[in-house]
């Protein structure tokens, strides 16, 4: 749980502190309303209550959970909290509507850390105990915490909302309109997207012909569309997908029918995050591999070796140092470097402007775990690096990690 781990690292710092939990994909239209809501929070946090923040309903809307609001408390921006009611149906929506009582959950939270850890030791203990040793057993590179991912993987899989705030009496909320939204879906991105005259948005490089109430997107090739309605169109780098707006909250299904296809789509994206810098894979074939490696200025790869593959390195903009066994070779534009199978060898970037190569992989076995980090600036281990992360990359990392 986030919110546990969160609430401990805070305690390391402050014990009584007040940490404001927000989903990552939510929208505030009214960034000052929130605010406001927020300092009508903080005090009430600070004297132990467990502040949630009830966005003021517009719609009788089937998608958000309910908090059911009770009396005004000594602050009349408070307010008791006296249940919660998952997604309704849309007649009892528009009775909670009608009741004037009930304001949408927006899954924001304003917490003291000392009481909200002390109600993990009553109603989570198990949580807590993992999260805290996913953090004891952490690791550190650059600005990055990384938590045990082993101990992580034993966390509970429960949300707060039913781990405390369903059971605790510590529950106040704040009742706001700050023209929230819980982007939950991509018909949700739809309507903050401007639109043409035919109610379709677009992004990227997209050509509609009476193509009315869509949402289409493309992150990388050419999209042209004919005569569709109201469809979701989405184009990355290696997947397209397209649905009916009124089926995009299956999108899960799909995620999961393709992981369990194997799909790397499903949990990967194309471009792979390092402390260094990035790599893409642009092209897999027999025995072969080809991929862009961006290093940013200053940074460089752990000094390593592969048992089982050949590299060549092209250098496309930058300047590039090459460790290659006893030798250091300086590689400008248009330049290039081959690596045997077996050497040691690393690659930094010592100039002022991000260094771009084409990395050629040949050999009977091309995945990332074929690798063995001889010294490494970020820490990391001399084999898993950072595959095993619990996060979206988790499931791929076993076979795209290293480096």
């Amino acid at each position: 749980m986030a919110a546990a781990v969160a609430a401990i690292l805070a305690s390391h710092q402050d014990p009584d502190s007040v940490i404001l939990l927000m989903p990552a994909d939510h929208r505030i239209g009214d960034v000052p309303a929130f605010l406001r809501a927020v300092e009508a929070g903080r005090e009430a946090a600070r004297e132990g209550a467990f502040v949630l923040f009830g966005i003021t309903p517009t719609a009788p809307a089937t998608g958000y959970g309910y908090i059911h609001c009770g009396d005004t408390l000594a602050d009349p921006r408070l307010r008791r909290v006296l249940g919660f009611q998952e997604k309704p149906d849309q007649t009892t929506a528009e009775a909670y509507l009608a009741m004037g009582n009930y304001a949408w959950n927006s899954g924001i939270f304003l917490l003291p850390v000392r009481h909200f850890l002390e109600e993990l030791v009553r109603l989570a203990p198990q949580v807590l105990r993992v999260c805290t040793e996913a953090i004891d057993r952490a690791v550190t590179d650059l600005d990055f915490l990384r938590l045990d991912p082993e101990a992580f993987r034993r966390v509970p899989d429960i949300s707060i909302d039913y781990a405390v705030m369903e059971q605790t009496p510590h529950a106040v909320v704040v009742p706001t309109d700050c023209a929230w939204c819980d982007i939950g879906a991509w018909s949700d991105l739809c309507e903050l997207t401007d639109k043409d005259g035919d109610a379709t948005a677009t992004l990227g490089d997209v050509v509609a012909l009476d193509t009315k109430g869509c949402y289409i997107r493309s992150d990388g090739p050419l999209v042209a569309t004919i005569g569709l309605e109201d469809l979701i169109v989405v184009a990355t780098a290696d997947v397209v997908m397209i649905a009916p707006k009124n089926r995009d909250q299956d999108v899960k299904k799909l995620v999961d029918r393709l992981k369990a296809m194997g799909y790397d789509a499903a949990v990967q994206t194309p471009q792979v995050h390092r402390p260094w810098g990035f790599y893409q894979s642009l092209h897999t074939g027999e025995r072969f591999q080809v991929k862009r490696i961006t290093v940013t200025p200053g940074q460089k790869l752990s000094l390593q070796q592969h048992y089982h593959r050949a590299e060549h390195w092209i250098v496309v903009n930058g300047t590039a140092l090459v460790t290659r066994d006893d030798e250091q070779i300086l590689l400008r534009e248009n330049e290039s470097v081959y690596l045997p199978l077996g050497c040691v060898h690393r690659l930094e970037n010592p100039g002022r402007v991000p260094l771009n190569l084409i990395e050629v992989q040949s050999g009977a076995y091309l995945g990332e775990d074929d690798i063995v980090r001889i010294e490494d600036i970020y820490a990391r281990d001399s084999k898993d690096g950072f595959e095993h992360l619990p996060s979206r990359l988790s499931v791929a990392a076993t076979n795209r990690g290293g480096r």
